[in-house]
């Protein structure tokens, strides 16, 4: 059976994208278990390589029917866009953004047509995309607009354990207002759907305690009286398997060893500083909800060691290889 074909956008051209992309191609894990077609700049390709000290044969292609999949070859689609007469790493440019703006769009154009099985994203950098007058914050909203979801969940995964979080980009004052019954409800029944999509469907769900060994009884904060519990009974019978609230200092223990298919964080760190202790390069960012399949590094763009060849692949080759795990029963529906 043919290994799926997993699409890797460039990222930022001037970040370590390049660079990581290029030494996971040559990863013994990734050769096992994807064929990745690379969308890019060969020339920014080239510049990685002689970083690196990575040799390939660069292989350019205008569809994946073109490619030749053998090990010492990198199928790229070459858009060719960025002009090495004024191209500086580990320096933010508009250039650059727009660059990586148009890689993603490329991509996402295959997936959506079904010539490419997933997506496994790279660094890209914030000030470039808007220097590059390009009108999304980040990787997550570039995705919603170009599939036409209208708001993608954000899964992480690390060694197995899954978490999803009720909130993100707020303030943790902002945080702690928004854990209520009505949106804990709605955001885990979206969960579940989300799960049900990569194709998880075993498995019991915990809501992480918002206070201090989640509020004793009303004794520390009342969320979790108030809101968090009344919104697990109602999912209860609702008839999804889900507990909680479970205090923090040990759902996550809990989870990674086994006990819940998935965590429900109440807030942004709670679920990110969790997540990364257990093992920062391994943790991978999944966006759900979403008609394709999209994995993604959790690490930016890291402009200071461009160029040096020092960056590591490990979160590329995870990215590639749970895009490429996930993709065999992933459901559009």
């Amino acid at each position: 059976m043919a290994l799926p074909i997993i699409g890797v956008p460039l990222g930022d051209p001037a970040g370590i994208g390049p660079e990581i992309i290029v030494k996971a191609l040559k990863s013994a894990e990734v050769a096992a278990s994807a064929r990745v077609l690379v969308v890019g700049d060969r020339r920014v390709i080239e510049d990685a390589m002689n970083s690196t000290g990575v040799a390939f044969v660069i292989r350019e292609v205008s569809t994946p029917a073109e490619a030749l999949w053998e090990p010492d070859v990198l199928n790229l689609l070459n858009l060719a866009n960025v002009d090495f007469s004024v191209f500086k790493k580990g320096e933010v440019s508009g250039m650059c953004g727009r660059a990586a703006y148009e890689y993603i769009e490329k991509t996402v154009e295959l997936a959506m047509s079904g010539r490419i099985d997933a997506v496994a994203t790279t660094p890209i950098n914030k000030e470039a995309l808007k220097a590059g007058g390009v009108d999304f914050i980040g990787h997550t909203e570039i995705f919603a607009s170009l599939t036409g979801t209208k708001d993608p969940l954000t899964m992480f995964e690390v060694r197995g354990m899954r978490v999803f979080f009720l909130s993100r980009h707020v303030s943790l004052r902002r945080a702690c207002d928004l854990v209520k019954k009505d949106r804990i409800i709605e955001y885990a029944v979206r969960c579940f759907e989300a799960l049900r999509m990569l194709g998880v469907t075993e498995g019991t769900m915990a809501v992480a305690g918002l206070n201090p060994h989640s509020g004793e009884h009303g004794l520390f904060g009342t969320e979790e009286v108030e809101e968090v519990e009344p919104a697990v009974k109602e999912l209860q019978a609702m008839g999804y398997r889900i507990e909680g609230p479970i205090g923090a200092d040990s759902v996550f223990h809990l989870a990674l060893s086994g006990r819940y298919n998935c965590v429900l964080s109440l807030y942004h760190d709670q679920g990110h500083i969790a997540t990364k202790t257990v093992d920062f390069d391994r943790t991978i960012a999944v966006t759900g909800g979403m008609p394709i399949l999209r994995t993604s590094v959790d690490h930016g763009t890291a402009m200071d060691i461009a160029g040096k060849g020092i960056a590591r692949e490990t979160s590329m080759v995870e990215a590639i290889r749970l895009a490429a795990r996930y993709s065999a029963q992933y459901s559009k529906k």
